[in-house]
């Protein structure tokens, strides 16, 4: 099995190697980079390009690492139990299947995708170190022991916003996705836009890295918020030409909404662009 990215994925081959190389290890892939970067679709690209099937738990605040392997509605069982229900005698009745399980069990080896893992709690990713490392847990509430019938290929993103334990790391194999530089960037509109004008990639290209080097940005734009701005440049019908305008007192880009995300970053192109203007005066 090796991973070369797929028509709708473009893949560098740094991020193939490292997909690889964790699939030759059996060691968990933990991705990190940009949100928008392409993290969580790249589990389902691996799925796709590899003919697997995919299991996706995406990780909250409240999230508890014992969810991923089951969970036992004891509420369900004392009201049926006060109901008269036959099935209170088989405490399996009350059993959910977590996500691992599920990817346990399965009858081959599956893609599974643990979903911006810095979320939860600081002791989640401890907690699943067993699990992960041997591929095996215990249900104590029936004293079975769930052992996986393949190792999944485990997928795991991270968006940096808490430090992982280093008895976590140290089990995985690690891989950083870079921003992409402008070439890589074309290929990838090209993969969701075939039919776009190449020079209007071009312009819209250059207001958008443009835009990525101003200083203080609290959220720069990325490649999933590039994508929907040149959706809108085409569904408008906006001309290259509209984008030429290199006059940095003209600094807000049109359609800015799918590019800045926060009042702070659109007042600070405001004010770079009235600056400009009096300068040029």
């Amino acid at each position: 099995m090796r991973f070369q990215g797929t028509d709708s994925y473009v893949a560098t081959e740094d991020l193939q190697l490292a997909v690889n190389a964790a699939i030759t290890l059996q060691r968990p892939l933990l991705i990190k980079g940009e949100p928008g970067t392409g993290k969580t679709m790249l589990a389902e690209e691996i799925a796709a390009a590899l003919g697997k099937q995919i299991f996706c738990w995406h990780i909250k605040s409240t999230t508890k690492a014992q969810q991923g392997l089951y969970e036992y509605d004891a509420v369900s069982r004392l009201r049926d139990s006060q109901l008269g229900d036959p099935r209170v005698h088989e405490i399996g009745n009350y059993i959910r299947k977590g996500m691992l399980w599920q990817a346990f069990e399965a009858d081959e080896p599956v893609v599974l995708l643990i979903d911006e893992i810095d979320k939860a709690d600081i002791e989640f990713p401890n907690d699943l170190l067993v699990e992960l490392d041997r591929m095996e847990f215990h249900v104590y509430e029936t004293g079975e022991r769930i052992v996986a019938r393949h190792r999944p290929i485990v997928v795991i993103t991270s968006n940096n916003e808490k430090e992982l334990p280093d008895a976590f790391l140290r089990r995985c194999f690690f891989h950083y996705i870079q921003f992409p530089d402008r070439e890589t960037m074309q290929r990838i509109v090209r993969v969701h836009y075939p039919d776009i004008q190449k020079k209007l990639v071009h312009e819209a290209l250059e207001v958008f890295f443009r835009v990525r080097e101003v200083n203080g940005l609290k959220k720069k734009p990325s490649t999933s918020e590039l994508i929907d701005w040149l959706k809108l440049l085409m569904a408008d019908d906006i001309p290259a030409e509209l984008l030429q305008e290199r006059d940095s007192s003209k600094a807000i880009p049109p359609l800015y909404g799918a590019l800045l995300k926060n009042e702070q970053d659109v007042h600070m192109l405001q004010r770079l662009a009235f600056m400009a203007r009096r300068e040029s005066r």
